[in-house]
C-alpha cells in the first residue's frame, strides 16, 4: 500500500475505506511527509485547537499552513488565479486554518494593496444559533475579519521549512496558544463601521480589518425566517470589523438553516421572497445557491455522498433548467429568452429576484451604506441606510412586510423605488404604510423612482 494509490473503484466496497486509511497512514511516515507538508495524524476536535492542525474527515490528509514551503505555493497557486483575472476568493473551511496564520502568511499576500480590486470571504462553518461559535472566539465568523492587534502575535511567524519528520515546529504551537487565547465567550474587539451615526454616514476605520470577510453563517443557521435572521444579525453586527462586507445566503451545497439544515430550504415561495428582500438591502453581500430563484429541489437531501443518485439530491445538476437562448444586458434586464431559460426567468421568485437586482444597482446605500434601526418604529423588518462618500450622497428608508415610521430623517422628497410613490418630508419623519408579508417599501432621498417590474410580491 505504500507504494502508491490502488484504485479503489477495484476494491469491494467494504475494503474501501479501509484502503483509503491505508494509504493515509503511509503518508504520515518520515518517508512519505519528511518535510511536514501535512499536519501530525491526530484526529480533529470540534471547537478545539486540534480542528486546525489535524484531519476532520478520516481519509482527507490535513495540509500543514504553518509550514512556510506549503503557504508559498498556496499563496503562488492561487496568485495565478488572481492574475487571470479571478476577482474574489471564497475560502474554503476558513475555520480549520488559524486566524493567526492566515494574517501572518496567507492574508498579507492579497490584501497588501498589491491586488485593490481583490477580495476573499471566507466559510467559518458555525451551526450555531448564537454568532460566538461552540469553540468560543477563536472559532466564530466575526473573529476571522481582524488582524492581530496584540503585539504577541505580531512579526513572529517563523519562515524556516520544517527539517524533520515530527514538523511539530514552532508556528505549530503558535497556532494552538493563539486559539487557546481566543477560547472564550468574549468579543475582544469591537466596531461602529457598519452603523450610522444617528442618520450620519461616517468614514470606516479599517486600522484593524484584515482586509477580509466571511459568509455570515449566523445569519444563514437562523433564516428560519426573515424577521429571525434580522434579528440575529442586529445583535452581532458590532463583533465584526465590518458586516457590510459579510456574504449573506440562505441555503448552500452543504446546509440549510437549522430547522431544515440537512435539505433545500422548505420555507416555501413566499418565505424566499421576504429573505431575498432583506439579503438585497440590508448590510452584507447577497449570494443564491443555484436553482433557489425557483425553488429547486426544495425538500431534497442535500447531501448524501454516494448513497443515493447525485439527480435526487439537493446538488443535483440545474443546467437544463437554463437551456436556450438569452441576452442579458443589465442587472436584471435581458432580452430573447427561449427554451427552458425563458420558463426559468418568468417563474414568482426569479421575476422577484430581477426587479431586486435593479434596485440594489440603482441605490449606492443598498450597496454598501451604513445601517440603523435607532430612527424607527413600529417596522416588521424595517431600518434605515446611507452611504456618503466619493461624491455619493444616498439615503434609503426599507421597511419589509409591514409599515414603519422614520424619523430624524432629512427634509426632502423620497421616492419608492418598488411602487414609484413621493413623499415630501417636512418635519423629519416618513411613513409607510402596512403592506403585506415579502412586499417592500423603498423610500429613496431624491430617487430615482418606479425601478422594475413589479411582480407576485412586490407591488
Amino acid at each position: 500500500m505504500a507504494t502508491g494509490y490502488p484504485n479503489y473503484a477495484n476494491l469491494p466496497a467494504g475494503e474501501q475505506f479501509q484502503a483509503r486509511l491505508d494509504v493515509m497512514q503511509a503518508t504520515r511516515t518520515p518517508k512519505y511527509n519528511s518535510k511536514g507538508y501535512y499536519h501530525d495524524p491526530e484526529n480533529a476536535g470540534w471547537g478545539q485547537a486540534t480542528e486546525q492542525t489535524g484531519s476532520i474527515e478520516g481519509d482527507c490528509r490535513d495540509v500543514n499552513t504553518e509550514n512556510q514551503p506549503v503557504a508559498d505555493y498556496i499563496n503562488e497557486a492561487y496568485t495565478q488565479y488572481v492574475n487571470m483575472g479571478v476577482d474574489a476568493f471564497r475560502l474554503d473551511t476558513e475555520k480549520h486554518i488559524n486566524r493567526w496564520t492566515l494574517n501572518s502568511a496567507y492574508f498579507p499576500h492579497f490584501t497588501s494593496g498589491q491586488y485593490p480590486n481583490f477580495y476573499i470571504f471566507g466559510e467559518v462553518c458555525a451551526r450555531w444559533s448564537e454568532y460566538i461559535n461552540e469553540g468560543g472566539q477563536s472559532d466564530s465568523c466575526f473573529f476571522y475579519t481582524w488582524k492581530e492587534t496584540d503585539s504577541k502575535w505580531m512579526n513572529n511567524f517563523s519562515t524556516t521549512p520544517f527539517t524533520d519528520s515530527s514538523h511539530n515546529g514552532t508556528n505549530i504551537k503558535l497556532s494552538m496558544d493563539h486559539y487557546g487565547q481566543y477560547q472564550n465567550r468574549n468579543v475582544t474587539e469591537t466596531s461602529t463601521n457598519a452603523f450610522l451615526n444617528g442618520v450620519n454616514y461616517h468614514t470606516p476605520d479599517y486600522s484593524k480589518w484584515n482586509g477580509t470577510g466571511v459568509i455570515d453563517f449566523t445569519m444563514h443557521w437562523n433564516f428560519e425566517n426573515a424577521n429571525k435572521a434580522f434579528d440575529i444579525a442586529k445583535g452581532e453586527d458590532h463583533a465584526f470589523n465590518d458586516s457590510t462586507w459579510n456574504v449573506t445566503y440562505v441555503d448552500s451545497h452543504d446546509y440549510s438553516p437549522d430547522f431544515c439544515q440537512n435539505v433545500r430550504y422548505i420555507g416555501g415561495e413566499q418565505a424566499w421572497a421576504e429573505n431575498m428582500d432583506l439579503m438585497w438591502t440590508f448590510r452584507g453581500i447577497p449570494c443564491i445557491y443555484y436553482g433557489s430563484e425557483i425553488e429547486f429541489q426544495a425538500g431534497q437531501n442535500i447531501d448524501v455522498g454516494p448513497n443515493a443518485p447525485l439527480s435526487t439530491t439537493g446538488r443535483a445538476y440545474f443546467g437544463d433548467n437554463i437551456t436556450g437562448n438569452v441576452t442579458a444586458t443589465d442587472f436584471g434586464t435581458y432580452t430573447g429568452a427561449t427554451g427552458n431559460v425563458a420558463t426559468t426567468l418568468n417563474k414568482p421568485l426569479a421575476k422577484h429576484l430581477q426587479q431586486l437586482n435593479m434596485i440594489r444597482r440603482a441605490v449606492p446605500a443598498l450597496q454598501k451604506g451604513q445601517y440603523t434601526t435607532d430612527n424607527v418604529s413600529g417596522g416588521n423588518i424595517a431600518f434605515t441606510r446611507r452611504y456618503t462618500a466619493n461624491g455619493v450622497d444616498s439615503l434609503a428608508c426599507v421597511a419589509i412586510s409591514g409599515g414603519a415610521t422614520f424619523r430624524n430623517l432629512p427634509n426632502g422628497t423620497y421616492v419608492d423605488a418598488v411602487t414609484g410613490e413621493r413623499q415630501t418630508v417636512s418635519n423629519g419623519t416618513l411613513t409607510v404604510g402596512n403592506i403585506a408579508k415579502a412586499n417592500m417599501r423603498v423610500f429613496v432621498l431624491n430617487g430615482p423612482g418606479k425601478i422594475g417590474t413589479n411582480g407576485t410580491y412586490l407591488k
